[in-house]
């Protein structure tokens, strides 16, 4: 018995594996018979004869076995050749078991007699061959009832382990399910796997977004199959996913996730008996959200267009048989009636009043005290947008004065609300914020790292702080010509007489002079650039520094190392933005030993976002760091620093965070190349 087991398996190794033992042996002089494309054709057709042969045999009265056919087929499909056995075994196995009830006893059966080891490539490659979940309950039967490795391939590895198919393939499968009352219960088993996995916080944070999309569109497919009965008795699982699957999805910092789990939640609220009670959300819809609420659609085969064409409208018909073409002036004569009774001024062509601008009751404030005082003390709301509007200018001309009450001023802007629905509000108040930090750095750095991690400030002042930060130390980091400058301040004054743009005495010159002269050898075109301060670098530490205390400090409403990781996310892109802007800064050295003892308690943080910051600031270190001083200061830290790196480039779920990672590979590779041997980057 042992010997005829091994003899099986060897000549099953040999059958299956025949074109690779020729190419081997023939290699480039092998024969197109003993390709795999066409040798798996030809072992395909080979089986369907065998196929054939058996029902006739059936109906002869005789009995016979498809043990070895199932052997063969699964050991081809284990091998690799899933897709060329099934291209030509599908189509014609569907169309036998179309009509014939005999042919259906024996694919079932040959499933049925296929090795459990070999059982999940084929039960992959048929699903993924067939047109339909019709088709692929003729072929297979009911073998997921019967076959304990095709039931869990079927119900559990294909929805929850596995989210490479295609919609098609997820329609097939639970179709499947749904297509016999036997299997039934099996669809209201994976819905339940499916709410389990869908609504669990774990899964939702350290797997991608393409696999619990995956999940949700199995989730509301299977939803969509169920009966009202059905549904009825899943009322309990429903209502638990939807409570603890929308509070995780929700609080997630991925918007696709938010989004994902809005459009599951309202839909599972429309299945349940809440008519009274649905959720509804507001939210743009993209390609997924429109892929989500398209899969619980029935997939309907669209019927054959009719043979008799409809008559063209704009062909020319035969004269005196086509009346519609004489039925359209009827109305148009009907209407145009009246209104030749109307008066004759109706026809004048409307003036275009689109670019007319409306006149505003107030005219804005003309000095920065009365804007602040404007938006402190006045009720009216025409009078706080204009002041709103008009401190971004006032801020910046009045220098003085705003460095006078610069804190002041950006007090009143943080805690100013939007009580009168101004459009333009959060971009009027951003930018006056912005224009106070630039003119006056370092009391109103001081002042919003500060108040960043005190009491009674909501997430989204929290961030709003973080936000005019990053904006005013990129505006200071500007190289800033005084071209520019004259130009912006000379612009203000009205001239006496027009003038078209007349160039700068020394411009024409230059190219009277360039016209005339005879090169031999052409240089630099224009000069080079003007060396420029830059305003960042002495207040870099004002801005950074600060932002680095306290944060492991949880507080009643504010707890930025657990439930407030959006507010977390949002710090560390504006710490990397900080030292990416402080290249060549004296301070950057510190700066880049500070960051990276606190980024690296976070890398192994549960949010993807988070980790995405922690990467952007690793990043950031290495840019603006100079090479020496990274080897020096941090040479201890530098080999922990790239093994972490790597198994991020290599077992991060967040494609972001691998490209960063990767990223963060080569700058270190870089810097460090770049000191180790100098000779070689000159």
């Amino acid at each position: 018995m042992a010997d005829s087991l091994q003899v099986r398996e060897v000549l099953l190794g040999r059958l299956v594996g025949l074109p690779s033992l020729t190419a081997n042996k023939l290699q480039t002089k092998t024969p197109p018979a003993f390709m795999p494309q066409q040798y798996c054709t030809h072992l395909a057709n080979t089986i369907l004869s065998v196929l054939e042969k058996t029902c006739k045999a059936l109906r002869g009265g005789q009995d016979c076995s498809l043990g070895f056919v199932g052997q063969v087929l699964g050991k081809a499909c284990a091998q690799g050749h899933t897709a060329l056995v099934f291209r030509t075994l599908a189509p014609r196995l569907s169309a036998h078991t179309l009509s014939d009830a005999l042919w259906r006893r024996v694919s079932a059966k040959l499933l049925e007699n296929i090795p459990d080891r070999w059982m999940e490539a084929v039960v992959t490659g048929l699903v993924q061959a067939v047109n339909g979940p019709e088709t692929l309950s003729r072929i297979i039967g009911n073998i997921v009832l019967k076959n304990p490795k095709a039931r869990f391939v079927i119900t559990h590895k294909f929805l929850l382990l596995q989210y490479h198919h295609k919609d098609c393939v997820l329609r097939t499968l639970l179709g499947y399910l749904a297509q016999d009352d036997e299997r039934r219960p099996l669809l209201a088993q994976a819905l339940r796997a499916l709410c389990q996995a869908w609504s669990n916080s774990s899964a939702v944070k350290h797997t991608t977004v393409e696999q619990q999309l995956y999940v949700s569109k199995a989730l509301l497919l299977s939803l969509s199959l169920l009966r009202p009965p059905e549904i009825e008795q899943q009322q309990e699982v429903l209502r638990q996913c939807m409570l603890s699957g929308m509070q995780c999805h929700l609080d997630s910092t991925v918007l696709r996730v938010r989004r994902i789990g809005m459009v599951v939640g309202e839909s599972i609220s429309q299945h349940m008996d809440t008519a009274t009670a649905r959720l509804s959300f507001q939210y743009e819809h993209d390609d997924e959200t429109r892929d989500l609420l398209e899969i619980m659609k029935p997939a309907e085969i669209k019927p054959e267009p009719s043979p008799e064409p409809e008559i063209d409208v704009r062909s020319s018909p035969e004269p005196g048989v086509d009346m519609r073409s004489s039925s359209p002036p009827h109305p148009s004569n009907a209407a145009a009636q009246p209104d030749s009774d109307l008066d004759s001024d109706d026809e004048l062509t409307p003036y275009d009043m689109s670019a007319d601008e409306v006149q505003q009751k107030c005219s804005p404030p003309r000095y920065l005290r009365d804007c602040l005082d404007g938006l402190l003390t006045s009720e009216d709301p025409e009078r706080v947008s204009a002041c709103l509007q008009a401190a971004d200018g006032l801020v910046r001309r009045h220098i003085s004065t705003t460095k006078e009450v610069s804190v002041e001023f950006s007090k009143v802007l943080l805690h100013m609300e939007d009580k009168y629905s101004n459009p333009n509000f959060l971009f009027h108040r951003q930018r006056a914020m912005v224009a106070l930090a630039v003119t006056d750095p370092i009391p109103v750095s001081e002042y919003l790292t500060t108040e960043f991690y005190s009491l009674n400030y909501n997430l989204r002042q929290r961030l709003d702080m973080l936000e005019v930060i990053a904006l005013a130390a990129q505006e200071l980091s500007r190289p800033v010509s005084s071209k520019s400058v004259a130009t912006s301040a000379v612009s203000l004054v009205t001239p006496l007489e027009p003038s078209n743009d007349l160039k700068h005495w020394r411009q024409v010159v230059e190219e009277r002079i360039k016209s005339k002269t005879r090169r031999f050898c052409k240089g630099p075109s224009q000069p080079p650039p003007k060396a420029t301060p830059n305003l960042y670098a002495p207040v870099a530490g004002y801005f950074f520094f600060p932002l680095l205390k306290s944060y492991d400090r949880p507080q009643v409403t504010f707890d930025l190392m657990g439930s407030d990781h959006l507010v977390l996310a949002q710090l560390l892109s504006t710490l990397g933005l900080l030292m990416h802007l402080a290249i060549h800064a004296p301070v950057a050295t510190q700066m880049g030993k500070a960051l990276l003892d606190f980024v690296w308690a976070l890398r192994f943080h549960f949010d993807q976002s988070v980790r995405r910051g922690v990467l952007m600031c690793v990043c950031a270190v290495f840019l603006a760091m100079p090479s020496q001083s990274l080897l020096q200061e941090l040479s201890e830290d530098l080999i922990d620093t790239r093994a972490w790196l790597a198994d991020v480039a290599e077992t991060d779920v967040d494609a972001d965070c691998r490209n960063l990672a990767v990223q963060c590979l080569v700058l270190q590779e870089r810097s460090l190349k770049k000191e180790l041997n100098p000779e070689t980057h000159k």
